[in-house]
């Protein structure tokens, strides 16, 4: 049986059953849908108003990434395997597409690992790490997080290729069975064991500082609070990281060291292992929007510039058909035209400018200052 992320197709002898060649393309358009939307609107959320300054939103800018990397290049592909009966992108995607699957996937995972690690100095040594936690040393992670992705991923860029099989042609591995034993291992070890058991020291120890060293009601200053929901919204991504993965990496490991037999029910466990999986992708925006009220604003101000934009296009237009139609309706007439309201400027459009990370929330009066200088620039 085929180990890889790729789905059975008509090849693997399931060619009977087709309710999934409509259903299974609709669930995977629904994550590019969410997936693309979502994590663009994160991109937009921290880049449009400078908000990648620390490395907690760097670290969330590169998942972002890797997570729009993944919808982008990978869904789209693997929805048609089961609409169309044979791989039809030629040889080259049948190997780049399964490339950027693993690659993403270890980016993602190294990313989360390292977020746990600058989570847990940011707030078991808050002044001590200060030196170590800039952007600088977080882009220079960042390029290291890439790297061993690409390392510990080129391998797949020889598993699979494009043959003929069964007067269909597919994209399917090609290594022996003990090497493909060895890569998936490996593959298990690596992008998901080791990041895990990261995640779990770190957090469990950060989570223990955080509720031991001062009262979780009384004595705990702004700043701490604040590191307190940033920590909380970066564990529910790590942990629904480890939960859409987990299914994928079980079957594996009963393909090759239990019993998992070709028929409708384990088929069925495949597809939804990767759903499921696949889904992780689109999930992160929605924690975004639910734990962080910055990204609600965020979120907000970006529709709402859209959305003026968008209105402000349809009064402009309006009002260019009724000078016309006036000016030709009697052209000896004078007739006043007013000028379209001014438009908003772009001040007025960019995202709130707080951190996420370290910075201490601002106090009342400076929130009252920060509102009224934000609706005054011109």
């Amino acid at each position: 049986m085929n180990s890889s992320l790729a789905p059975l197709n008509a090849s693997g002898g399931e060619a009977g059953w087709q309710p999934e060649s409509v259903l299974i393309p609709l669930v995977y358009a629904l994550i590019f849908l969410l997936g693309t939307v979502g994590n663009s609107l994160v991109l937009a959320v921290l880049l449009r108003n400078g908000q990648v300054n620390n490395t907690t939103n760097l670290f969330i800018l590169n998942l972002g990434v890797a997570d729009l990397c993944f919808i982008v290049c990978c869904v789209p592909f693997q929805a048609t395997i089961y609409s169309l009966e044979g791989w039809v992108f030629g040889p080259f995607l049948c190997k780049a597409v399964h490339f950027f699957i693993y690659l993403t996937m270890y980016a993602s995972s190294f990313t989360l690992a390292t977020v746990s690690l600058d989570r847990y100095l940011a707030i078991r040594y808050p002044l001590h790490s200060r030196e170590l936690r800039t952007p600088r040393n977080a882009l220079t992670a960042i390029c290291l997080i890439w790297g061993l992705s690409f390392i510990f991923s080129g391998p797949y860029l020889s598993y699979y290729q494009e043959f003929q099989m069964a007067n269909l042609t597919v994209c399917h591995p090609i290594w022996k069975i003990p090497q493909r034993k060895i890569m998936d291992i490996c593959t298990f070890i690596f992008s998901y064991v080791i990041p895990v058991l990261i995640l779990s020291l770190t957090y469990m120890r950060t989570i223990r500082y955080l509720w031991t060293s001062v009262d979780p009601i009384e004595d705990m200053s702004e700043s701490k609070k604040a590191k307190r929901k940033v920590t909380r919204m970066i564990i529910i991504v790590a942990v629904l990281f480890c939960l859409c993965w987990l299914p994928h990496h079980l079957i594996i490991l009963c393909v090759w060291f239990g019993y998992f037999p070709l028929n409708h029910a384990t088929y069925v466990l495949r597809i939804l292992s990767h759903l499921i999986s696949y889904s992780n992708s689109c999930v992160n925006p929605i924690v975004y929007a639910l734990v962080s009220k910055h990204f609600r604003k965020g979120f907000k101000k970006i529709f709402n510039c859209l959305l003026h934009k968008k209105v402000a296009n349809k009064v402009h237009v309006a009002q260019v058909t009724n000078t016309v139609s006036t000016l030709e309706a009697d052209l000896t007439e004078v007739t006043h035209i007013s000028e379209p309201p001014p438009a908003r400027s772009f001040t007025s459009c960019q995202i709130p400018g707080q951190s996420w990370g370290e910075t201490e929330q601002l106090g009342r009066q400076q929130k009252v200052a920060n509102s009224f200088i934000t609706f005054n620039v011109t």
